[in-house]
């Protein structure tokens, strides 16, 4: 059966997270607890952690800081803006960093369009795997982050592009 979603989870230091895949392993989504339009397991889906296998030692060695780059191969669905977005994303490097703006030029979007682009990266279906964490504000700030932004400061915090910001000022 082709069009039969797995799924199974993993723990990580970010809670337990939800993988899902197709019927050869491809990685549909991967989802934390709580997370704005996160996935959740659906009648008919079938629990089975052999096609994560892959998925589950590169996400433990990337939360031991010994990978840097994820290789699995991944299948999201959106509009042609989205994946172009989502590409983008792709190709920003692990300890980096990059702006709503400067993704948005990526993709050819225009100075106006730094909301679909937010929407577009609030709508990743591949946390982690997919580095939406690595996008901030033009100023610097940690804006939103579907998984939510303590989250996000961990991962960045991780990758060494963020020391983990004093009590004060969290």
């Amino acid at each position: 059966m082709t069009d039969l979603t797995y799924w199974t989870s993993v723990e990580s230091p970010l809670g337990p997270l939800l993988l899902t895949a197709r019927h050869d392993a491809t990685l549909t989504s991967l989802s934390v607890p709580g997370q704005k339009g996160g996935r959740t397991v659906q009648d008919g889906w079938r629990n089975d952690p052999g096609p994560f296998r892959s998925a589950a030692e590169q996400l433990a060695a990337y939360f031991a800081g010994e990978l840097k780059e994820f290789r699995l191969p991944l299948r999201s669905h959106g509009t042609d803006f989205r994946e172009r977005v989502w590409a983008a994303l792709d190709s920003v490097p692990y300890g980096a960093t990059t702006t709503y703006g400067e993704i948005a030029a990526r993709v050819g979007a225009s100075r106006m369009a730094v909301r679909a682009v937010g929407g577009a990266i609030g709508a990743n279906p591949l946390l982690i795997v997919r580095p939406c964490h690595r996008v901030i504000g033009a100023d610097g700030s940690l804006t939103g982050y579907a998984g939510g932004l303590e989250r996000k400061v961990r991962l960045l915090a991780l990758e060494g592009s963020l020391q983990e910001p004093s009590r004060a000022s969290v």
